[in-house]
């Protein structure tokens, strides 16, 4: 076919696009993936839609599709762009497609959707340096999108013929994402394999940086949600031979396969704190950013400590990317930090890692549908082999919404189900979900959902745990106990005090109680989960330090302990405690301090410097925990690693 443009059966028009060479990615305002900036040659011709693919065209091939038009307010109309669709979706559209038409349609490479955008261009966009406002569509960030047009056809075309390359919808291409080589290339195809499909062109409801023609998104092919669509190519798939996988990040390198052996310390130990949080070697090799936070902590059983975080700039930001590092057995120093998980342009808000006990590690992350962390869908993999490879993510909670923020602290149930909290949004109030899974992680089910909304000052019940951030025990009589930041409760004294949450349904619902734990604050998260040994551990904040003055809460009330000679002191900070009538009373509270001397400690995050002392722990951080099978407890805060036993918790603190 010769014809400068034609229309198919479904109305689409295509253009002919003759091959070239252009300068794919940006080196110098773009992001980290769009670098190193390299020739490619597109051999062509192809022909490409004018269009992104709309409902009508799409419901010709899956007329089912038509129930989710309007879904968030978005794409009601047939000659709107079609969205909710996955990679799977397209691909098995541009095969149907292929079949009615007896031409070759498919999903175009990344480098031909960039050929096409720029059809010629250098600049941010194939407009210039700023984008007309004919392209607009509230290029905002919001929690919740805002419904605007997705029609078709209405912006400028570029020098090719093609309209709506920017701003509309964003577009899946066929690669698997991955990084750039900066040798000349010709009709790339992308990686030989990868974890996520490149989608191209930013969105409406999107910041106008994420429009421009190198940037690079994607996500998971199973994923769909309001800000994907496409457009096809009419042209046979090129033959080029793909690149070759990623290299192993650091974490995933030289991990031992012998299971560890581990001797019990009776003796009382304590050490730490360290840091896990260490800056790259070479940064440019890592999306290591300057807010590193909300961390979680398992064991291996080959002996190692695997801990993953949020590393961004901002906690809202797409840059958001899930870094992990390895403390290898026998050393004392954790690794440098390496990627772990990242989806590209969207926001990992979440992370939880957990040792089922039968070898297997799980981990489970959110994954908004773009910036923020309200619209957040659950991933989950495993890995059999100490976490040196993990299987294919599966969408476990594929919906885009509120209920779906991981919060570190997976528990396993005494009838074996798996139990995964969850921050909740209700309105302006807090609140935390659980997910429970009763096969192994095969399916998972959220069983306060559609529970009216909580009710925790006038006493419940409802369908979540008072508070955010919240840890979860069961306990021996088959209830759930939860502790909880925010929707504090006031006692009998007059005291504001932390909420804790009963569940007698495996959370279905839940009742609301003052604890005698003080209320926690921005920046500070809690630890909960029972001990090997039988006692409940609980670690959490005081009130306030001298270190560090919420607000709302001026004065530094601390918590009272008593020493080895039976006096009483006065402390502040980071404190653990003990319940061994699952959860009546907690007689054990000790300062998580080495004592001794006066040292300052930075805890990065939200924390800062702190001074650490025999009175003064640190201030604040998000809290993590696991239990190696010798006993040890791990404990770790934004930045700082600290391991004690049981039986140093038991010991008094030292006068």
């Amino acid at each position: 076919m010769n014809a400068k443009e034609f229309t198919n059966s479904l109305g689409m028009k295509l253009v002919r696009i003759e091959g070239g060479a252009f300068l794919m990615g940006e080196d110098c305002s773009g992001d980290f993936d769009e670098r190193p900036a390299h020739r490619v040659n597109i051999s062509g011709p192809l022909y490409v839609a004018a269009t992104p693919v709309t409902n009508a065209q799409y419901e010709q091939f899956d007329a089912g599709h038509k129930s989710l038009r309007g879904k968030r307010g978005l794409s009601v109309d047939g000659d709107e762009a079609v969205v909710n669709v996955s990679w799977d979706d397209a691909a098995r559209f541009c095969k149907w497609l292929s079949k009615k038409e007896g031409r070759p349609y498919r999903l175009p490479s990344e480098a031909e959707w960039e050929y096409a955008c720029r059809a010629g261009t250098t600049g941010a966009y194939h407009t210039g340096e700023q984008l007309h406002e004919a392209f607009l569509r509230n290029q905002r960030e919001e929690w919740d999108p805002l419904p605007v047009s997705l029609h078709v056809g209405r912006t400028p075309a570029n020098a090719f013929g093609l309209q709506d390359m920017h701003g509309l919808v964003e577009e899946w291409c066929w690669d698997w994402y991955g990084s750039y080589e900066a040798a000349e290339q010709t009709d790339p195809v992308g990686r030989a394999e990868g974890l996520f499909r490149v989608t191209r062109g930013g969105s409406h409801n999107t910041t106008l940086p994420y429009l421009r023609s190198a940037n690079r998104a994607g996500t998971l092919p199973e994923d769909k949600h309001w800000f994907i669509g496409f457009r096809v190519v009419m042209g046979k798939t090129p033959k080029t031979t793909p690149l070759p996988p990623e290299p192993k990040k650091l974490w995933a390198s030289a991990v031992p396969q012998r299971k560890a052996a581990w001797p019990k310390a009776e003796k009382a130990f304590f050490t730490g704190p360290v840091r896990y949080v260490h800056q790259p070697a070479v940064p440019s090799e890592v999306p290591f950013y300057p807010h590193n936070h909300c961390p979680s902590i398992t064991w291996c059983p080959n002996g190692d400590l695997l801990a993953a975080w949020f590393s961004t700039r901002r906690e809202q930001g797409r840059e958001m990317t899930v870094l992990a590092s390895r403390l290898r057995r026998g050393r004392t120093e954790w690794d440098a930090p390496s990627e772990f998980f990242k989806a590209p342009d969207r926001n990992m808000t979440g992370t939880s890692l957990f040792n089922d006990g039968t070898g297997r590690l799980i981990f489970i992350n959110g994954l908004e549908a773009a910036q923020n962390w309200r619209n957040l869908a659950l991933v989950m993999r495993t890995s059999d082999d100490s976490g040196a490879t993990w299987s294919k993510p599966v969408l476990i909670n594929p919906e885009h919404q509120p209920r779906n923020q991981v919060i570190t602290g997976m528990s396993m149930a005494r009838e074996g189900w798996l139990i995964q909290p969850c921050d909740a949004t209700w309105g302006s109030q807090g609140g935390t979900a659980i997910h429970i899974s009763r096969d192994g992680g095969k399916s998972w089910t959220d069983p306060g959902a559609g529970t009216p909304a909580p009710a925790y000052r006038s006493g419940g019940p409802g369908g979540t745990i008072a508070g955010i951030h919240a840890g979860v025990v069961q306990l021996a009589d088959g209830r759930l106990m939860a502790f909880g930041r925010g929707d504090n409760l006031l006692n009998a004294g007059g005291r504001w005090r932390m909420p804790m949450s009963l569940s007698t349904d495996m959370g279905k619902s839940w009742t609301y109680h003052a604890s005698e734990f003080s209320p926690i604050w921005n920046g500070q998260r809690l630890a909960l989960m029972r001990l090997r040994e039988g006692p409940i551990l609980f670690a959490s904040f005081t009130d306030s330090t001298e270190n560090y003055r919420h607000p709302g809460w001026p004065w530094a009330e601390g918590i009272t302990v008593r020493d080895r000679a039976g006096r009483e002191r006065r402390v502040f900070g980071l404190y653990a405690a003990l319940s061994f009538d699952e959860g009546k009373t907690w007689p054990v509270k000790k300062l998580v301090t080495p004592g001794g001397s006066t040292a300052k400690l930075n805890g990065g995050a939200w924390t800062g410097s702190f001074t650490l002392d025999a009175i003064h722990a640190e201030p604040r951080g998000y809290l993590a925990v696991t239990q190696t099978p010798d006993g040890v407890i791990h404990l770790i805060s934004s930045a700082l690693h600290y391991r004690f036993n049981l039986a140093w918790l038991k010991e008094a603190m030292e006068e």
